[in-house]
């Protein structure tokens, strides 16, 4: 369906099925009409991909990853959307929409019942609040997928984007680094949105690495380290992870020196291998 970033369209669809935004679910529709084509070029909605969308709105991304990609899977929280996409994507027929909360959602199930013989990519337009956990999901979840191109608050994608050992580097951050390669891909401001939000946005991709980024014998200790050493950022390491982990601090000491690093460093200087390295020390010694 053309025009679904046309003001009047959206309103005139809204009417019909009784349709009005939701805050609770951060919907922000998009009303420019350039950007989902270019979500769409840059997030590999092409011949041979599958694509899973979370989020669809009225389907003004939908549509476009359709045209593009061989199959689309698009899974849409919001019930009081579903007939309004069946009337906006009534004439693609290589698109699946599945009525669920993503987070509950089996996607290695959903990948398998779509996008047999395909590449899988992810496209998505997230909600504010909720940005994180689902890219997180998301990684975790260990999807056979090739990438994952999502639109979010511009000051989470340079977050998210950030090198680890740089001062915007956070816990979510370098767990982004560790299973993907991150790129910021374009700026999007608030005007592009029905309703406008009060923050700019941004598009960002996450390429999936195979393997990770670096090497660790036990990959829930890792992220254990790196979520105690972000979760007192005014103290330095020796003083997050002690408290964070219950550890004793001379301990920690020694595991931070026994991977070269200095027992005052603070933890958005550790790079990715120093985290790294930092784990494999303290493993053995709590």
């Amino acid at each position: 369906m053309e025009n679904l970033t046309n003001i009047n369209v959206i309103k005139d669809i809204f009417e019909r099925h009784g349709f009005t935004f939701s805050k609770a679910l951060g919907q922000n529709f998009i009303i420019n009409p350039s950007i989902c084509p270019k979500i769409a070029e840059l997030g590999n909605a092409k011949k041979g991909f599958g694509v899973i969308e979370i989020g669809t709105g009225v389907g003004v991304l939908t549509n476009e990853l359709a045209k593009r990609a061989d199959k689309v899977a698009a899974v849409e929280i919001d019930s009081r959307l579903i007939p309004i996409l069946q009337e906006t994507l009534a004439e693609y027929d290589n698109v699946t929409v599945i009525n669920a909360d993503v987070m509950k959602t089996d996607l290695n199930a959903v990948i398998e019942e779509n996008f047999k013989g395909l590449e899988v990519a992810v496209c998505a337009n997230l909600p504010y609040y909720i940005t994180s956990p689902i890219i997180m999901y998301l990684l975790e979840s260990r999807l056979p997928i090739k990438s994952i191109t999502v639109m979010v608050q511009k000051e989470a994608g340079v977050r998210l984007c950030a090198k680890p050992g740089s001062r915007e580097c956070g816990a979510v951050t370098a767990a982004v680094h560790y299973y993907a390669e991150p790129k910021l891909l374009f700026n999007v401001s608030r005007g592009s949105f029905m309703p406008a939000p009060n923050v700019d946005s941004c598009v960002i991709r996450l390429d999936i690495r195979d393997p990770p980024a670096v090497s660790v014998t036990d990959e829930k200790f890792f992220f254990r380290v790196v979520r105690g050493a972000f979760s007192q950022r005014r103290k330095n390491l020796a003083n997050s992870l002690s408290s964070s982990m219950s550890a004793d601090k001379q301990t920690v000491i020694s595991a931070i020196k026994a991977a070269g690093l200095s027992e005052n460093i603070r933890p958005e200087q550790l790079t990715l291998q120093q985290f790294a390295d930092v784990s494999e020390q303290l493993s053995t010694l709590i």
